[in-house]
């Protein structure tokens, strides 16, 4: 799949893995995980960006938990209607950016945020557009956090398997989070695997 073609499948996707279905399931363990990080972390009057934040279900989670400078970014416009609908005070208090996180994010100054963090968003970017994650290191002044689904074998990961298509449908890239943002000089902080997604915290050196 061409990037083009990934950005397009998230941009108009209805149904399973929509903005809607992602509302509809609500808060999850990774919520929670992310909330215990951000406690003992994070100030509650820190700048947060979540990348890919859908409808904002994991956001809605930390507003609930007194963290309130809240922004997002999502490719699928249909996140914010929905929003709008599930999460108003949300809605109402945070700043939300349509489009995609290759083309949102270099309009941000440097350290613009002080915790960047994605779920299960990372893991769809295309190889052609890995410099995306020098970004994130950019415009993050203190905490990069990443909860992307690296299999759960023992040892994480799908050694031997680069790409793998969900349904026969989109791709997800499978990466050594760890190895992939200690090479660009952060230092991992946290891992605390989950029964999906491994929630990863890094900070630079």
């Amino acid at each position: 799949m061409e990037p083009d073609d990934n950005h397009r499948s998230w941009a108009e996707r209805s149904g399973e893995f929509s903005p809607a279905y992602y509302a509809q399931i609500g808060s999850n363990e990774v919520s929670e995980t992310l909330t215990n990080v951000f406690e003992y972390y994070v100030e509650e009057d820190a700048e947060i960006l979540e990348v890919g934040c859908s409808s904002g279900r994991h956001l809605a989670h930390l507003r609930d938990d007194g963290f309130t400078n809240l922004t997002g970014i999502d490719i699928n416009d249909e996140s914010f209607d929905v929003m709008d609908d599930r999460y108003p005070r949300l809605a109402e208090t945070g700043t939300f950016r349509t489009g995609a996180i290759e083309d949102v994010l270099p309009e941000y100054p440097d350290d613009a945020f002080d915790v960047v963090y994605s779920v299960e968003t990372l893991q769809h970017i295309h190889p052609e557009n890995e410099w995306v994650f020098e970004e994130l290191i950019r415009v993050t002044s203190d905490l990069l956090i990443t909860a992307e689904n690296e299999g759960n074998s023992p040892h994480r990961g799908r050694d031997g398997f680069e790409v793998s298509y969900v349904h026969d449908d989109f791709p997800l890239y499978h990466r050594d989070w760890k190895r992939v943002f200690s090479d660009l000089g952060l230092a991992q902080l946290v891992c605390e695997p989950g029964s999906r997604d491994t929630v990863r915290v890094f900070r630079a050196l």
